[in-house]
């Protein structure tokens, strides 16, 4: 008789993260942090002498959506800087890939989110105005990224990720790739430090 598969990964803080039925008990904050800031955005192929990883690229959306949706709930803005948190399991799958493999990377990704949601107090399932701005910060940040650090030119990026906001320099600043650990430490102490303010 065939031995069943193993569907759990170990994670650096002991826990066991079962990909199938993943367990909010068992997200823990300091994993994703860790994971985000050694997954490369764009398979690594950025300019610069680091990756620009998943965990810069939160921060950069969450700056973003906080620039279009002003006075942002602290919820909100935690679902934000958390939309692509499974990756830190599953790692960043570029977008022509995943519409290779289809809905199996998409099920087993809205798990992992629905847990890691249940983790930080926040609905498993997020409201579709809340997609909505995720959706629309997230490909401003892809627009960002394509043109300034992935080599794409400003018309094929258009084509794929439509026409950015005008954005200030606050934001631009954070295309600047950083070293592994001040990613991981940034991604961090901002998720600790919306997570700690008021929900009101």
């Amino acid at each position: 008789m065939a031995k069943a598969p193993r569907v759990w990964q170990r994670m650096l803080s002991g826990r066991r993260l079962n990909l199938l039925d993943p367990s909010p008990l068992d997200v823990e904050l300091d994993d994703i942090a860790h994971g985000l800031a050694r997954v490369a955005r764009w398979n690594g192929q950025t300019e610069g002498a680091h990756i620009f990883s998943v965990a810069q690229h939160s921060l950069l959306v969450e700056a973003i959506a906080d620039h279009l949706n002003p006075g942002m709930s602290r919820d909100w803005r935690l679902a934000v800087l958390l939309h692509d948190a499974p990756e830190y399991v599953i790692g960043d799958i570029i977008s022509p890939f995943k519409a290779v493999i289809g809905d199996a990377y998409k099920a087993i990704e809205a798990g992992l989110l629905a847990a890691i949601h249940l983790h930080f107090g926040l609905p498993a399932q997020p409201a579709a105005a809340l997609k909505r701005c995720i959706k629309q910060a997230d490909r401003q940040a892809a627009f960002l990224e394509a043109t300034q650090l992935a080599g794409f030119a400003r018309e094929e990026a258009v084509r794929f990720f439509g026409r950015p906001e005008p954005l200030p320099r606050t934001v631009h600043a954070l295309l600047e790739p950083w070293p592994v650990a001040q990613a991981q430490e940034r991604y961090r102490g901002k998720v600790m430090a919306v997570t700690a303010a008021s929900s009101s």
